[in-house]
């Protein structure tokens, strides 16, 4: 596939850094007492990382498109998750907008990770 190891991927990289900053977050404040939504944050933005990982090292670009389409249902699940705790006041708009920018600069590496998966082998 080119890299050695999915940690070489920037798109990784990116969605790693994501998930930390995440946890940074939901370990004060409001979420100390909403484990229900912390747990659902935390899971979602993990899964990103996981995703792009797992798919990797299934040495196969079909396998690796499944599981891009996986992480970016998890991106979505988690830009949902953000809307509700802004709405709630559980975070500011600015850190919200901040994640939400991340979350989409993500997304359009995935994909394009996946247009050239897919037409490199078409």
């Amino acid at each position: 596939m080119g890299y050695q190891s999915f940690k070489e991927l920037k798109v990784w990289q990116e969605a790693k850094a994501l998930a930390v900053d995440i946890y940074k977050l939901t370990t004060h404040g409001k979420f100390l007492k909403d484990f229900g939504l912390k747990e659902q944050l935390q899971r979602a933005s993990v899964s990103i990382a996981s995703n792009i990982a797992e798919g990797y090292e299934r040495n196969s670009d079909k396998d690796f498109v499944r599981f891009i389409m996986f992480a970016k249902g998890s991106i979505a699940e988690l830009r949902t998750q953000l809307e509700i705790a802004k709405e709630i006041g559980y975070i500011e708009e600015t850190i919200s907008d901040e994640l939400e920018s991340r979350c989409n600069k993500i997304g359009a590496m995935l994909t394009k990770l996946i247009h050239s998966r897919r037409t490199t082998h078409e």
